[in-house]
């Protein structure tokens, strides 16, 4: 019997089929353990993986832990490494296993991040490109990185475990952000592979809805109130409030910022100056390339 050396961990939540063409290409035989974490979902998700794909793992969840569901698929996987996939994304032939090789021959990495590539056209994400570039320089195992999608990353499942995972606090949006902060303050290295292809067939909306952005801008002010320093977070809030006084979307994220920055400054713990500078660099490409 073959030892497999990586899960695959998908969260999902009312995306039945979807997720089910994309267990289609992860459920294969000699493939790797698959575990389904289902975010009490209302349209049959459990039922309908356990009908069609009976050696897929289903954890079900009693409500919707957002992102936090990832951790428990990965408390419950049996191997050293967990690949992330998400309900409409699968992994290359072959990715899992050059991951797993890059990560026991570099004992110092605790992620690797592969490239994204668009079923629709094949084309490359641009996350992928500003990785490429090794913006934050090199290691032996690879280009350096502080950012990543979940659905492209393989982790060390002790080191995951270690720093407490996806964090409850955000429940979804810019976890990975938090994620990659701690483990770059625990000590551990994220890198970049060319050997590594996750493949994403977005189920939802090109652009994300108002209420998504609003989600997503709420989570990355508070990983700045969470990790960094003070005149960064005080910054991030102040661009928010001025544009909440002209946009619904940014009065919502900042009215989530106020109510949570209480309990946020009490779990305050900024990180070295090293990865504040590190970081500070990974997000410059992307923020150019948003305006």
């Amino acid at each position: 019997m073959t030892e497999h050396r990586v899960s695959v961990v998908i969260a999902t939540m009312d995306r039945r089929e979807s997720l089910l063409r994309s267990l289609d290409r992860l459920d294969t035989p000699g493939g790797p353990p698959v575990i389904v974490v289902d975010n009490a979902s209302a349209d049959g998700t459990a039922a309908a993986v356990r009908g069609a794909h009976p050696r897929v793992d289903v954890l079900g969840l009693p409500a919707n832990a957002g992102a936090v569901a990832r951790n428990r698929g990965v408390e419950a996987a049996g191997t050293r490494y967990v690949a992330f996939a998400d309900d409409d994304s699968w992994w290359e032939p072959g990715s899992l296993e050059a991951a797993a090789d890059l990560l026991d021959a570099h004992p110092e990495v605790a992620v690797v991040v592969g490239r994204v590539r668009m079923a629709a056209d094949g084309s490359e994400d641009a996350v992928t490109g500003k990785h490429r570039a090794e913006v934050l320089g090199r290691s032996p195992a690879g280009p350096l990185v502080l950012s990543f999608p979940a659905f492209a990353a393989v982790v060390r499942r002790d080191a995951h475990l270690a720093v407490g995972g996806f964090s409850p606090f955000l429940f979804f949006g810019g976890e990975e952000h938090l994620l990659a902060l701690d483990l770059a303050a625990a000590g551990w290295q994220l890198v970049f592979t060319e050997d590594v292809v996750a493949w994403h067939d977005p189920a939802g909306p090109d652009r994300p809805s108002p209420a998504r952005w609003a989600l997503q801008t709420r989570n990355d002010v508070l990983v700045d109130w969470l990790r960094r320093p003070l005149p960064v977070a005080l910054a991030a809030t102040g661009r928010l409030a001025s544009r909440a006084a002209r946009d619904h979307a940014a009065r919502r994220a900042l009215a989530g910022v106020l109510r949570r920055l209480p309990a946020a400054l009490r779990r305050r713990r900024p990180v070295p100056a090293e990865v504040e500078r590190r970081f500070a660099t990974a997000l410059r490409p992307l923020a150019q390339s948003r305006s």
